[in-house]
């Protein structure tokens, strides 16, 4: 039966009373985002399905048991974690089963009903997770002693960045600090983290931000499982690998009244009207900035590997959460990458500008690919800013005009040295009328 028109009606003061809640806290209250399966807005298209689904290694309640062939490696991998903690099984366990409650509020309702009136197993899933994550960590680089081909390795690590495979923080933060080689167990995630984030990009060139970071910030958020970025205990190794992609938070910046609309034109379109393309310094996804000077503009931006398009969208999939109040920071960069590449040609550009790196896939499928992403994705003030000035550039046709000119003329050698050339004979031309012109009024005697 539908509800009742009083029923109606007490829900919508019910939601009244909460706005009126909210707008007279003083302080708002923040909590970290659940975590929770990835929205219908990016499941809707089949076509990146794929990129959010575990291919052998399964972590967490979501996707539990779906590989039970990897079950058996992590058993493995977890008694060699306990071996080398020196703390006995029931110890370890007993840290994760303590705090049950409270982990297993990390995650919605309809995720952890059938661990409903059994959360020792629960625990147990937990425990055995967190025990094999650590130390597929640590022994990144000698993983043959558990007979894991490299090929496994590789789709696991993947694996561990997806948004619906993560744990909570706090279990691995239990685990580590209950654990003997706590400093080498903190030490082994930032290098993965660090590992997996050059991976992502391609610069080579060191930030000043990123080695203190890596010196003393993230070991000490690692170690309180506080996230840099926010004020919630992080909530999982996605959220981590996301703050040191991004680095610090900039502050956004509102369009002005007095800007364009933001610009959709692409890489070829805005390279006509005399904008070029150059890899930002920094290594970090903030790193976007657009300077125009005279006619020409140069559009500085990160590094980007396509290939580990997995873990973008994975990343965009955590930022579009419902309870992650965030600036949207990976999305908008891919958001503004797809607005760049709408044909092979644009890839081809900005691959050219050593931006865009792309092993696996070819100019049109990473086209097609951002062709179909765009759409869904949203962008922060900081990017319309930019992309109003790129539009505003744009818009000047003086300034397409000297473009084009100097692209005629200076492009190559060799144009330049057609256009010395002619300007050299149209010199000499000029100086030879004039001499017959002298020559005629003022005949020699």
């Amino acid at each position: 039966m539908a509800d009742s028109l009083e029923q109606r009606f007490n829900r919508l003061r019910d939601a009244g009373t909460k706005n009126q809640d909210s707008s007279t806290s003083v302080v708002p209250s923040r909590s970290r985002p659940i975590i929770q399966s990835v929205s219908r807005t990016l499941r809707s298209n089949k076509n990146l399905e794929k990129y959010f689904e575990p291919r052998v290694l399964a972590i967490g309640p979501i996707h539990h048991g779906k590989f039970p062939e990897w079950e058996e490696l992590k058993y493995r991998l977890a008694a060699d974690f306990v071996n080398d903690s020196g703390r006995s099984e029931e110890f370890l366990y007993k840290e994760v089963e303590d705090n049950i409650k409270e982990l297993k509020q990390c995650y919605d309702e309809k995720t952890t009903e059938r661990y409903d009136g059994d959360e020792a197993s629960l625990a147990w899933m937990f425990f055995v997770d967190g025990c094999s994550i650590l130390q597929f960590i640590h022994k990144y680089s000698t993983l043959e002693e558990f007979e894991i081909k490299r090929d496994q390795v590789f789709f696991a690590e993947q694996d561990l960045f997806l948004l619906e495979n993560q744990i909570p923080y706090e279990i691995l933060n239990l685990l580590m600090s209950s654990s003997i080689k706590n400093e080498d167990l903190w030490h082994g995630i930032q290098v993965f983290l660090d590992m997996h984030s050059t991976a992502a990009g391609a610069s080579a060139k060191p930030f000043r931000w990123y080695k203190r970071m890596m010196r003393q910030d993230l070991k000490f958020e690692l170690r309180l499982g506080v996230c840099m970025e926010d004020s919630w205990p992080t909530t999982h190794l996605l959220e981590l690998l996301r703050t040191r992609m991004l680095g610090p938070a900039k502050n956004g910046r509102e369009a002005a009244d007095n800007e364009l609309p933001p610009s959709f034109r692409n890489a070829k379109e805005l390279m006509a009207a005399g904008i070029h393309f150059r890899c930002s310094e920094g290594m970090l996804l903030r790193d976007i900035s657009f300077k125009s000077l005279c006619f020409a503009g140069f559009l500085f931006l990160p590094a980007m590997n396509a290939d580990a398009m997995p873990l973008f969208l994975n990343l965009i999939a955590y930022e579009m959460c419902p309870d992650f109040q965030n600036d949207y920071a990976v999305t908008s960069y891919l958001s503004f990458l797809s607005s760049l590449i709408t044909h092979p040609e644009d890839a081809k550009q900005l691959r050219s500008a050593r931006i865009l790196h792309n092993k696996l896939e070819t100019d049109e499928a990473l086209a097609q690919l951002f062709n179909e992403i765009g759409p869904d994705l949203v962008s922060n003030p900081s990017i319309i800013h930019i992309s109003s000035r790129l539009e505003k550039h744009y818009k000047s046709k003086w300034k397409a005009w000297m473009a084009q000119f100097f692209e005629d003329h200076f492009s190559s050698p060799w144009a330049m040295l057609a256009f010395i050339g002619a300007l050299t004979a149209l010199f000499l031309s000029a100086i030879q009328t004039w001499y017959s012109i002298i020559s005629y009024h003022y005949p020699k005697s």
